[in-house]
């Protein structure tokens, strides 16, 4: 097993590292205080092939693999976790499109995606079907003129309000998974509405809203594969979601690690620097090597699903768990060497950890993570 990069992921690291240090860093704060959707720097990255990563090359895609888009993802996120987060759900749409559409479909909608002249977002949880999302009570019922009628809402939903395209997972059919079907619902589409954007602790620059449907009328045209396939589609891509969502939290803990090392060196206390305390060394060496378990962990989830293991869902799963608690805690312990300045917005810290605790929660939470492992132990 080889845990070298290639040289082409190295330059990708590179070019990532560098897009953040020059365009999300500087502004990450401001985008923050002020909650701005920053859509001209998204097409900046979109300009880098960041857009549409794992979309095929004849519509605009860059046409990389998962462990690629781990590798840069970290650097984004260490760069401005929230904007990075936005990307991945925007990537993980245009990976939904190109994987189950047909060619009309993937030539009307990728080309814009990959430039983000689009942009796109995911509608899975609902008000009442959040961890259990084979309950999703969205109907799309239809009206004998090659349409669909959808009625409901979608709860939490990144992008709404701001975004083109909504990827609605509805219920076509009968209860459970298997009655459920993906539509994709264009902005604009009458009965389509939005919610007041979200108050949130965290990724404020990204907006959140509740989408509704009241007699909305979608082409049947719009459908994503099958009908009764949008759970399954829905679940193969949150397999890539909890990846990217996982390396966004080790972008989030190598910042963290990274700054509190530079003030550990800086800081005085007791008429010596408090890099030189045992207790801080032995913090910072705990935080270096749980940060190296969780990046190891997700390359190689990220692997396992670009190789198509039949083990990959489980560990993606482990990984996303593993990463997101692990990280957390990286950047939590970064804001306690820092002391009171931690808790100041100028330091930096205490935005990281508000942006990463969430992480925790979306693309099926944690304990859902332990819940889809557990079964894979138990099963026959």
């Amino acid at each position: 097993m080889d845990f070298e990069l290639s040289q082409d992921q190295r330059a990708i690291q590179e070019m990532a590292r560098s897009f953040a240090a020059e365009e999300l860093a500087p502004h990450a704060a401001a985008w923050d205080e002020h909650h701005v959707f920053p859509v001209e720097t998204l097409r900046k990255a979109a300009g880098l092939g960041f857009a549409g990563i794992y979309v095929r090359e004849d519509v605009g895609g860059t046409g990389l693999g998962r462990l690629d888009a781990a590798i840069l993802f970290e650097e984004l996120a260490a760069g401005c976790t929230s904007t990075a987060a936005f990307i991945s759900i925007h990537n993980m749409v245009a990976w939904m499109i190109d994987t189950f559409g047909d060619e009309e479909q993937r030539r009307r909608w990728l080309p814009d995606l990959c430039a983000m002249q689009r942009l796109a977002s995911y509608c899975l949880t609902e008000p009442g079907a959040g961890s259990d999302a084979a309950s999703l009570r969205t109907t799309a019922r239809p009206d004998g003129a090659g349409a669909y009628v959808l009625d409901g809402s979608k709860a939490f939903i990144s992008g709404g309000g701001a975004s083109d395209l909504y990827v609605v997972m509805c219920r076509t059919g009968g209860e459970g998974p298997g009655g459920i079907s993906t539509v994709v619902v264009e902005n604009g589409t009458e009965g389509l509405s939005f919610g007041k954007q979200e108050k949130k602790m965290g990724w404020h620059s990204q907006p959140t809203a509740v989408v509704s449907f009241a007699d909305c009328r979608v082409p049947v045209a719009n459908r994503l594969g099958q009908e009764g396939d949008g759970f399954k589609i829905a679940m193969r891509a949150l397999d890539g979601g909890r990846i990217n969502i996982a390396a966004c939290s080790l972008g989030a803990a190598r910042a963290c690690l990274e700054r509190t090392i530079a003030y550990a060196k800086e800081r005085r206390q007791f008429g010596r620097a408090i890099a030189e305390f045992q207790n801080t060394q032995f913090q910072l060496a705990d935080m270096a090597t749980e940060l190296e378990a969780a990046r190891l962990m997700t390359w190689c989830a990220a692997a396992k699903l670009d190789a198509g293991a039949p083990d990959a869902t489980v560990a993606c799963a482990m990984a996303k768990r593993f990463a997101t608690d692990v990280c957390f805690q990286i950047v939590d312990r970064a804001l306690q060497l820092h002391g009171g300045y931690g808790y100041i917005a100028d330091y930096g810290i205490e935005r990281y950890l508000r942006d990463a605790r969430v992480h925790r929660i979306l693309e099926g939470t944690n304990e859902i993570m332990r819940v889809i492992i557990a079964r894979r132990l138990l099963a026959d």
